[in-house]
């Protein structure tokens, strides 16, 4: 299934039912008087956030959603039934925004949050609340008020906690396929990842962080060009964020060229996303000689002295368990 990370559809609680106009009507009782019941609240729509969902397709399948209508009232005093409310799943980290003012509504981030954009109107009154001693036979009633209806646009935003950056083809598939649950495509050409993937590393039974890979990133990126670009804002909630660099050549110029092309897209795109947290992952260290590597280390670490830098293979593990350590200490810390 393609991943749908937008929608926009129209929502519409339910109307209020009708008050009821009646009068009790009995034998041996003469004069009995009004009995015409309340009608019915109409339904609510309701968001109700899921971890086991993943995408909003089904809200680019179905753009229109009513809420029950609440039930006319009824003679003998009986009540209308209300309106059946419409219950709207969708992923955790969902953004809720009006769509024709731009108001934010909400952020779900906490699994079965759930948020009322629009309730239903409320049910109208029976002929039996205006009796009084002045009118013992009153005909009135009120009508239920109509429900609510807007237009909304939902955006969903990933939640993780380390988000992986690089070009394509930097080993960012391969990478999130062994230090997790994730299962990406994996193939030896650009841009295998056409949509982003979530992955859960577990160190033991209670403690895991989740890591999010989004497709590659090209120069130009930031103008449209290539695929990253629109997944970009699903790095905005991680706490760091990894930068994969294929260093299969060995090439200290074209690692640099790498680091500050990738930059570059991201302080184009949000200045925000640019200062965070980031660490070098220089991957695919197996492909050159242990000789070559060491040199290699040397001009990395002169290159990147004020950040983290890692060496990975992720063909033969080298690596990857220092790495996993390192980022569970430091989301351990910022928790404390």
């Amino acid at each position: 299934m393609r991943f749908i990370d937008e929608a926009i559809i129209e929502i519409s609680s339910g109307d209020g039912g009708n008050g009821c106009l009646s009068f009790r009507r009995e034998k041996f009782i003469p004069k009995g008087g009004p009995d015409g019941g309340d009608g019915g609240k109409g339904g609510d729509i309701n968001f109700v956030a899921k971890e086991s969902l993943h995408t909003l397709q089904d809200f680019k399948l179905k753009r229109k959603y009513k809420a029950k209508n609440g039930r006319q009232g009824k003679g003998k005093n009986m009540h209308g039934g209300d309106g059946e409310h419409t219950i709207l799943q969708v992923p955790l980290g969902t953004i809720l925004i009006n769509d024709e003012t731009d108001e934010f509504l909400c952020d779900l981030t906490q699994p079965n949050e759930v948020y009322t954009p629009v309730r239903g109107g409320k049910g109208g009154l029976g002929n039996a609340r205006f009796k009084s001693s002045t009118n013992r036979a009153p005909r009135k009633i009120t009508e239920g008020t109509v429900g609510e209806t807007l237009k909304v646009r939902l955006e969903l935003k990933i939640l993780a906690d380390v988000g992986l950056l690089g070009k394509p083809n930097a080993g960012k598939s391969t990478f999130i396929s062994k230090i997790s649950s994730a299962k990406p495509k994996i193939a030896d050409y650009p841009f295998t990842t056409l949509s982003p993937n979530l992955g859960v590393v577990k160190l033991n039974s209670y403690s895991s962080f989740v890591v999010a890979d989004i497709p590659g990133l090209i120069p130009g990126a930031s103008d449209g060009i290539g695929l990253g670009i629109d997944f970009l804002k699903h790095l905005s909630r991680v706490k760091i964020l990894l930068h994969l660099i294929d260093v299969e050549k060995g090439d200290l110029k074209k690692i640099k060229q790498d680091f500050q092309g990738i930059n570059k897209e991201l302080e184009n795109f949000s200045k925000e996303l640019s200062e965070k947290e980031q660490w070098v992952v220089i991957s695919k260290i197996d492909k050159i000689s242990e000789e070559d590597r060491t040199n290699l280390e040397k001009e990395v670490q002169k290159l990147f002295s004020r950040k983290n830098v890692f060496y990975v293979s992720s063909l033969t593990g080298q690596g990857l368990k220092e790495v996993i350590k390192i980022i569970k200490n430091k989301l351990d810390s910022e928790k404390n």
